[in-house]
């Protein structure tokens, strides 16, 4: 008789597969309020290594973490039209408060533009005082009609960036750098993700933004999931709150504006890039365990090698877990941390002893073999960056061989309702296919050239639109 699979099969349904791994892999359950989520300590640490790589790529552009309040008066929405609009039917607003009806409802951020502004436009005075970079790592409240865990929750953790700039070129440039350089460098080197890069069209750009820069990866089920973005604000906020510089020149001059940012939907992109059938699969340069060593049995001469190995592993630099629990039966262990997806596991019971070998496991790729127990140290640093590269690979192969050239509206409807991408001249769909499109529930994830880099404009010769269904 076939064994009951630990996970529902992705072909069979996608969605079922997804949240049995965020069950049984022990990334996160569900909040007590409808929409919110409690992210568990395995999923915190996946959190907190990309919070880790993230911030450090930050800091090195000369921005500095700061924070600002969760409650904002709810007056400060309506200063820029755009935003409000865009934002409130996700709002979540605080009427009460100390057993009293409050003066002023007090929203609960959904983005720190408007609190932001408030103490930008008293912190800027002249010329010198620019750029200022500033960043917060915070959680922000968006009411979601059809949550899904990690990917679209009420409540969720999140960077969000803001700065503001003398001229309207440093702040496109800004902004540009962070799209490249801190989210798409991350995301690729770091988290193996293949992501595509290109311009927001104006249906689909950042509520009070002039240019939303994004980064798209397809799903294992051929869907888009928009994983980055980076805006230019221009002057849209600078003239609501007043945020005026004494130039040079001495004149009053509005400043130009950015903002950006990513979130934990990371982590729910991580699980449908990469994951199959078996679990998780995390890239070990992301991977808090890269290495997990096991004791099949609870021989003391086997946990003592197995101790031994782990300390020799963490010597030679690698992120390492023993699990000695031979309470617990090997099988269960072995699947459990499949099922995490830890980039390496090593074997070790009395027969692997006696032949000074252990039995490693390569999770990524797939497979097992023995291998001598003093070479371990000297092989498993090659075969994770191997692995790493693998899952960028398999990632980056599957959207080229799931996006289609096509010419119609009926051609790019087909595709993404078939489970792939389109590519459709930009010039050849417009604004009136866009909304033609949006009656299938289909979007223009992004515009990009011809040759697959950022546009300088929306409606720039060459333009290509990027379709897809989405999360």
């Amino acid at each position: 008789m076939a064994k009951t699979p630990v996970l529902t099969p992705r072909a069979e349904d996608f969605p079922r597969w997804y949240q049995d791994i965020v069950n049984k892999a022990e990334l996160a359950d569900n909040g007590p309020v409808r929409g919110t989520m409690v992210i568990r300590p395995y999923g915190y640490g996946l959190w907190e290594r990309m919070q880790q790589d993230m911030d450090a790529r930050i800091k090195e552009t000369g921005t500095q973490n700061a924070y600002f309040p969760l409650l904002i008066p709810q007056s400060h929405l309506h200063k820029e039209a755009e935003h409000v609009e865009g934002f409130a039917p996700e709002l979540a607003v605080v009427t009460h408060g100390g057993g009293k009806e409050l003066e002023e409802p007090a929203v609960v951020r959904p983005t720190s533009e408007m609190i932001v502004n408030e103490y930008f436009a008293k912190w800027v005075q002249s010329y010198r005082d620019l750029p200022l970079l500033i960043n917060q790592w915070a959680n922000v409240v968006r009411w979601e009609l059809r949550p899904r865990l990690f990917l679209r929750t009420t409540e969720f953790l999140w960077q969000e960036g803001h700065t503001a700039h003398a001229t309207y070129e440093e702040a496109r440039d800004f902004a540009a750098r962070v799209h490249r350089h801190v989210y798409a460098d991350f995301m690729e080197n770091v988290l193996a993700m293949d992501v595509v890069l290109g311009r927001k069209t104006p249906r689909e750009r950042f509520a009070g933004a002039i240019n939303t820069l994004t980064l798209e990866g397809m799903m294992g089920d051929g869907k888009a999931l928009q994983l980055g973005t980076s805006h230019e604000l221009g002057q849209n906020f600078a003239r609501a709150f007043h945020t005026q510089y004494l130039s040079k020149e001495g004149k009053q001059e509005l400043v130009w504006q950015t903002s950006w940012g990513s979130t934990t939907r990371m982590i729910g992109a991580l699980v449908m890039m990469h994951g199959d059938d078996d679990g998780l699969r995390v890239p070990p340069r992301l991977a808090p365990t890269q290495v997990v060593v096991l004791a099949i049995k609870g021989d003391e001469a086997v946990l003592a090698k197995v101790r031994e190995i782990g300390d020799t592993l963490r010597a030679a630099g690698l992120r390492v877990h023993v699990d000695d629990r031979t309470d617990t039966p090997f099988g269960r262990r072995a699947v459990d941390w499949e099922l995490k997806g830890v980039p390496v596991r090593v074997e070790i019971g009395p027969r692997d002893l006696e032949n000074g070998t252990a039995m490693v496991a390569r999770r990524i790729p797939g497979g097992k073999e023995p291998v001598a127990v003093d070479r371990l140290a000297a092989l498993l640093p090659a075969a994770l960056e191997e692995d790493q590269a693998l899952l960028l690979k398999q990632a980056r192969e599957r959207r080229e061989s799931r996006t289609a050239e096509v010419r119609t509206v009926d051609e790019a409807v087909e595709a993404a309702t078939a489970g792939g991408w389109a590519r459709i001249p930009w010039a050849t769909l417009g604004a009136e296919g866009e909304a033609a499109l949006a009656e299938h529930s289909v979007s223009v994830r992004c515009l990009v050239t011809e040759d697959g880099a950022v546009p300088d404009a929306d409606d720039a010769e060459g333009n290509v639109a990027v379709v897809a269904r989405a999360y």
